[in-house]
């Protein structure tokens, strides 16, 4: 049974709150600043500042995967979204976040929402095993957006991403080669250093 406090404690109980009220600093409840001010689009710095804000709110989208590949091309304030992603609802996200970074005029949202396929389901799920469970990628496997995209489509494989080595983007494209019921693997993978 919950009995309601006696006069005192209550009494006692308000002040102590009071006084943690007087004591926090003003700026605990002072809105939060924004961020840095988006620099002018004739700046010779705007163009570094959109690339890093729209590479920013893409990896941050919460449906976002391996198996998603997020591109874009910036011209001016123009943004242009391209890759193929597996959710339709991840498709209208990112172009949503884009629009809402300062600077931008205009998105041209051209992600294309891959065909629902169980099959493709299957070797998206094999081809993550096979590719992460080599000793050398498995690095790759705990940052918090793998870099080797897994995009799937009507039993094709294309591999999207950055590695470090050439021999990382070798393995990647074996394992990826392994798995059965693929009709072909396309090994788009970058090298970060020769």
């Amino acid at each position: 049974m919950i009995r309601p406090l006696p006069g005192s404690a209550r009494k006692v109980r308000v002040s102590f709150f009071a006084l943690i009220l007087v004591l926090l600093p003003a700026t605990a409840f002072a809105a939060p600043k924004a961020g840095p001010q988006a620099p002018a689009p004739n700046s010779a710095n705007y163009g570094a500042y959109l690339t890093r804000e729209v590479r920013s709110q893409l990896v941050l989208l919460p449906f976002y995967s391996v198996f998603d590949n997020l591109a874009y091309k910036i011209d001016g304030t123009k943004v242009t979204l391209l890759g193929q992603v597996v959710r339709p609802s991840l498709k209208d996200s990112a172009g949503k976040a884009v629009k809402s970074i300062e600077g931008v005029t205009e998105v041209d949202n051209q992600l294309e929402v891959l065909p629902v396929s169980g099959g493709d389901d299957r070797i998206r799920r094999a081809q993550y095993r096979a590719i992460y469970s080599k000793p050398s990628l498995q690095k790759y496997e705990l940052r918090s957006v793998p870099p080797i995209h897994i995009v799937v489509k009507n039993g094709n494989v294309t591999l999207e991403g950055t590695v470090a080595t050439q021999a990382d983007k070798t393995v990647a494209g074996l394992a990826a080669n392994g798995v059965p019921g693929v009709f072909s693997v396309t090994n788009n993978l970058r090298v970060e250093k020769e």
